[in-house]
Order: structure tokens, then sequence, then C-alpha cells
């Protein structure tokens, strides 16, 4: 692809030039996107499958054009410097293995508030073997943010770092230690439950949080929910992890009593709502559409419901981005929010037509 403005007879060559361009702005903006949509609750498989397949169109453009993609990639993390900016910049590096593009990308990433969401990102595009020297540098490293950097690697492509990791549980650093604690539970690192249990008396949330869910992953659930719950009830921004993790740990019958207990409180019933979909009974359908009625309640019923029934995501009439469609209450509570919200009605007629029974068991 060239991207030359000399001329060939009287017309300068500035196509190619302005699709590279395109390509680039439109990496960023793909990846973004997808990022944002993974974080909705719950996620539209189907929607970042086709994100990833645009994203993956336009990578192409940038794997053609190779280093002339430079000039945009920098201009437009300069003008932009957001998460797809960064994660575009970051992949060109990794695609190129160009050395010190990659540490530049390392810099941009420590300035963002985010656990540099761009460059993780960009980590999780690659192959392990393309990125195993960059990561194998950096878990072994003084600097604690490219220690992250390589855990999160480690993380997004389930690769176990062996007898490092023993070290890095017990991290100084605590996003390191946390990430470190992840790692352990997704991979069932059975010889490090000791030091796992011992994280739960650390300091910071984060490595108590991912110390608890380690420990379930790793079949001792009984030893944290207390914690769980708290984090849970706080309603903070790992809550929902913490809730899935209650929900594994089980017994089904305990988690639904203390869902029940949650039910009595303004403040911690949408917790229960949302967490009755985790459960992936169906025959809390009846129920849910009753809480879908209620202001306070109907955001968390309605991404319960599309947790147990993902295949109504293709059913419009049963959802609205205009919470007065609802009625006067629904307005006030909501105000200017931006939210999907479930038609009670229009979801109880179609269980109806779809046979899903009347059952109506929520909480106990």
């Amino acid at each position: 692809m060239r991207t030359s403005s000399k001329t060939e007879g009287e017309h300068p060559v500035r196509i190619a030039t302005e699709v590279v361009r395109q390509h680039a702005e439109l990496v960023a903006f793909l990846w973004a996107q997808r990022d944002t949509w993974s974080a909705e609750d719950p996620p539209d498989a189907k929607v970042i499958a086709e994100i990833d397949e645009r994203l993956e169109t336009n990578l192409d453009g940038l794997r053609i054009a190779g280093a002339a993609t430079w000039p945009f990639l920098i201009a437009q993390h300069q003008n932009f410097p957001e998460k797809g900016e960064l994660f575009a910049f970051a992949w060109m590096a990794l695609e190129l293995a160009d050395g010190e593009k990659v540490a530049q990308a390392v810099e941009f990433a420590r300035l963002t508030a985010d656990d540099a969401k761009g460059l993780v990102g960009a980590l999780a595009w690659h192959k392990p073997a393309a990125i195993g020297p960059s990561v194998r540098e950096w878990i072994g490293g003084q600097d604690a943010f490219t220690r992250f950097l390589g855990v999160s690697s480690c993380i997004v492509h389930n690769v176990d770092p062996g007898a490092t990791l023993a070290r890095l549980v017990k991290d100084n650093d605590s996003r390191v230690r946390a990430a470190a604690l992840r790692l352990v539970g997704q991979l069932r690192r059975f010889d490090l439950g000791r030091d796992v249990q011992s994280a739960l008396e650390h300091g910071d949330e984060r490595v108590r949080l991912w110390a608890s869910w380690a420990l379930v992953e790793l079949g001792s659930g009984d030893l944290t929910r207390q914690e769980l719950r708290k984090i849970a009830t706080a309603a903070g921004p790992d809550a929902m992890v913490a809730m899935r993790a209650l929900v594994k740990a089980g017994p089904d019958r305990d988690v639904r009593a203390w869902m029940g207990g949650l039910m009595k409180s303004p403040s911690t019933a949408p917790i229960a709502v949302r967490g009755i979909g985790m459960l992936g009974d169906r025959s809390v359908l009846g129920w849910l559409v009753e809480r879908m009625k209620e202001p306070p309640l109907a955001l968390a019923a309605t991404a319960s419901f599309l947790e147990l029934f993902p295949e109504a995501r293709q059913e419009s009439k049963l959802f609205t981005g205009d919470p007065p469609d609802l009625g006067k209450s629904f307005a006030t509570f909501f105000a200017d929010r931006i939210v999907i919200l479930s038609l009670a009605e229009k979801v109880s007629e179609w269980a109806g037509l779809n046979a899903l029974g009347p059952a109506n068991n929520g909480p106990q």
C-alpha cells in the first residue's frame, strides 16, 4: 500500500494515505467500542463478535501498510490519548516488534487511570509467542507497572509463569499482587493456596477481592464468604465479581437466603435482583417481570433477564431506551440517564408465546 504524495502523471497519490489514516482511526474507535460493550452487564457476545470482525479487517489494513502507519498512529494518540488510540499504537508496536515503540507504548499506558486497558488489549490481540520476550522481561523486572503488564498478559492468554507466580502473589505492589492472585485462581494453582489465604488479611480491597475469588476457584469458598458479601453489598465497581464468586461458592440454598435478606433493604435490593440472574435458574422469570415494574429494580431485573435469556436480545420490542415509555415514575427515577429497560408486559407475553412457564421463584 503506497502512502507517498508524489504524482503519477498529473494526479497526486492521496487515496492510499487517506485509507491508512482511516484504518488507524477505525482501529482506535472499534477497539474502544469493543471494550465498552464488553463492560456491559451482561455483555452482548453477538455485538462483540461483529465488532471483532470489523476490527480485524482494519488491523489487516495496518499490517499491509506497516511502518507507514506511524505518522497517523502517533498523531491520533497525541490528539486524543485514550484507550482506543493506545490500543492502536501498542498493537502496531507489537506487530512490528519495534522495541522502541513498545517502550513508548508502556510509558503512554503508565499515564492512564484505567489499568492500561489499551495496552493490555493489544497484548491480548497478539499470540503469546509474539509477545513472549516482552512479557518475560516485564514480569521479572524491578518496575511494578511492567510487572503488572506481565501478569495481565498471562491472564488474558491463560499462561502459567511457573515459579515466578509464587513471588508475584506476595508482591509489594497491590495492583501486581491482585492480578497475580486472580491468575492463581484462573490457573487453579492449588500449590499457592496458603499464600492466597494469607492475602485475605491485606489492607487493599482489590487484593482481598481477588484472593477471595481465587479461593472460590480453588474450592475453598467457605473461607471467604464474609469478605465477598461485604464487597458485593457495597455496590462498588467490583460488586458483580464478588457476587458471581458467591454464587459459584454456593450452596444455592444459602445464596438465595442471603439474597432474600438483601431484598429487605432498598439499598441492597438491586444487588439481589441482579444476583438472582447469575444462578442460571430460568424459573425466576415471573418474579423478574414483577421487578421490572419497579423503577429502582428495573435495570437490575433487565440485566438478569438478559443473562438468563440471551436469545431475547433479538426481540427489540421487549425493550425501550426511553424510560418515560414506562410511566412518570420511571421518567423521574432515571431522569437523563441512558439506560435500556425491559417492557414487563411485553416480556410476559413473549414468555407465554415461548412456553417459558409461569414460575415465580425469587430469593427466599
